[in-house]
């Protein structure tokens, strides 16, 4: 379809189910509100529906693109109304399936052979059909079962027309919605381009899987199938087939006897492992990705498949998390707003009482609930949403993050009602912050970056004569004797700032040296190093004019 008669389609959507009454009409021009009036949809009456449902409905009839923006869009609770993200969050992702032949001629251009060839047996109907890729059974010659993962044809060009209408409507909202701006609709539809493009690699989903894989592969948390890569490209991807019950399945679990408050508590701890061990989480754990292994019933293990979404934090953002969640755990509010503006999630200008007093005013009557129905993912959601008012920018690391915790809590809710996150979360950030900033883990960081500091350590005696230089400038001289020596204690201080730069360099290339194996005995095969230090040594006791 060209791009003229796709948007012809969408705005017929759009009148059939009557989307325009989402627009604030206040903000339109005179002549606007004239245009919009005359639109020959004001002719029909709205559906006899809430407004949530005609959204959601329109945005099924659209297709796969649109039914994925609602299902991500549905989770940024700190940007919707409650009614309209409880609905999107009723999308499901099943559309019908292209011909089987088209299936397997894609199979067989991409890995160069038949599939007759390929596998001992090849299942043409497919198993499930999603909005971007549909999935095949089959047999690999040595017996093993697998599921092939094909790429719709032709999905790219679709989705990339579809992705500059969204823009385009993006842009609308953020002009006549209510609050449009705020809500950064053009923000909202790039992190989805980012996501939405990503699927199209299914290279990267197997990385991805081969990455999770390796990081539980010694844990009873969770499973991830293995990838076969001989038979895995851009465009197929061939895992081993898993059977476990749908984590939805309550009455089967309940009928196996599966402990599933162990069950929940392992989700928690799945989450926060990724989050801060690994620093790289499965972003789309709904429960559709999701199953269960029960063949112990009191020891069981999660299945994760769908590893199109990953996320990772930059280190800084872990620590100031980590941090924040502690501060939360704590009702330490002043810390937590501090924290905000320490690590620029909101403005530096910002003024940390005024934002503590409004975090403050957001949590207590959370925390004045029992534990047990405090849910932590929305109250993340309610800081989000205060962090706004101070003009906190969208991060989209946090965004995967809230939404990863919203879908995990709920599941583990789901699993054990009576779930408390907190008593899981709270002594694992503890024991992380703890174990971070311990003399081993500092040694450990220093040797991963020992090549890096040892290439800049050639540089240490310029920085050392630039040091001394700068503590020999002579102050200009002025008349007044009390100038005279606050200039003396200044010079002074001044000094012991260059002497405690350098002591800080020898001890940062000691610390490198000494992380390294064999280190001090490398160097003492230089010639200069004794005449290097000892220079060094002088320079840092000879005498200075007070």
């Amino acid at each position: 379809m060209s791009r003229p008669g796709r948007l012809l389609k969408i705005l017929r959507v759009v009148g059939r189910y009557r989307l325009d009454e989402f627009i604030d009409r206040e903000r339109l021009s005179t002549a606007q509100r004239g245009a919009l009036a005359l639109l020959p949809w004001r002719l029909r009456a709205a559906p006899d529906l809430p407004r949530a449902v005609r959204l959601r409905r329109a945005l099924e009839e659209l297709g796969p693109v649109f039914i994925k923006f609602g299902q991500m869009l549905s989770t940024r609770r700190d940007l919707l109304p409650a009614d309209v993200a409880d609905e999107l969050a009723r999308l499901q992702d099943e559309v019908p399936p292209f011909a089987q032949q088209q299936s397997v001629a894609i199979i067989e251009k991409a890995l160069g052979k038949p599939v007759s060839e390929l596998f001992a047996a090849f299942e043409p109907a497919p198993l499930a059909s999603a909005s971007v890729a549909q999935v095949h059974t089959a047999t690999l010659h040595d017996g093993r079962e697998v599921v092939v993962k094909v790429l719709r044809p032709d999905i790219e060009p679709v989705i990339r027309q579809d992705l500059a209408l969204l823009y385009t409507l993006a842009r609308l909202v953020a002009r006549y919605l209510p609050q449009g701006r705020r809500l950064r609709p053009v923000e909202v539809v790039a992190d989805y381009e980012l996501v939405i493009l990503d699927e199209l690699d299914l290279g990267r989903e197997a990385a991805n899987a081969s990455q999770l894989r390796r990081n539980f592969a010694d844990s009873k948390l969770v499973y991830v199938p293995e990838v076969f890569w001989d038979y895995s490209c851009r465009n197929v991807l061939t895992m081993e087939r898993i059977s476990g019950i749908p984590v939805t399945d309550l009455e089967t679990l309940r009928a196996r006897g599966t402990d599933l408050k162990l069950l929940g508590e392992r989700g928690v701890e799945i989450f926060f492992t990724q989050v801060f061990r690994d620093n790289f989480f499965h972003a789309d754990m709904h429960p559709g990705n999701i199953f269960v292994d029960a063949s112990d019933p009191a020891d069981p293990t999660y299945i994760a498949v769908d590893c199109a979404i990953v996320g990772s934090l930059s280190e800084a953002d872990q620590y100031y998390l980590a941090r924040n969640l502690l501060g939360v755990f704590r009702q330490d509010y002043h810390e937590v707003a501090q924290l905000h503006v320490e690590c620029g999630w909101v403005p530096a200008h910002t003024r940390v009482q005024d934002f503590e007093a409004a975090m403050r005013a957001v949590c207590e009557p959370v925390f004045e609930r029992p534990i047990s129905e405090i849910s932590f993912g929305q109250l993340l959601v309610y800081l989000f949403q205060t962090a706004a008012r101070f003009d906190m920018e969208v991060q989209p690391s946090l965004v995967l993050l809230q939404k990863t915790l919203l879908n995990i809590e709920g599941l583990g809710r789901q699993l054990y009602p009576e779930l408390n996150l907190w008593d899981t979360a709270q002594p694992f950030l503890e024991k992380w912050v703890a174990e971070r900033y311990s003399p081993q883990a500092v040694i450990k960081r220093l040797q991963r970056h020992a090549p890096s500091l040892l290439e800049q350590l050639p540089q240490l005696p310029e920085v050392v004569l630039e040091n001394l230089q700068q503590s020999r400038v002579p102050a200009a001289r002025v008349e007044r004797p009390a100038t005279r020596l606050l200039d003396a204690q200044a010079r002074r201080r001044e000094r012991a700032r260059g002497r405690r730069r350098i002591l800080a360099v020898i001890a940062c290339a000691a610390a490198v040296i000494t992380a390294l194996p064999g280190g001090w005995q490398q160097l003492a095969q230089v010639p200069a190093l004794s005449w290097l230090l000892g220079g060094l040594g002088l320079a840092l006791l000879w005498p200075r004019d007070s």
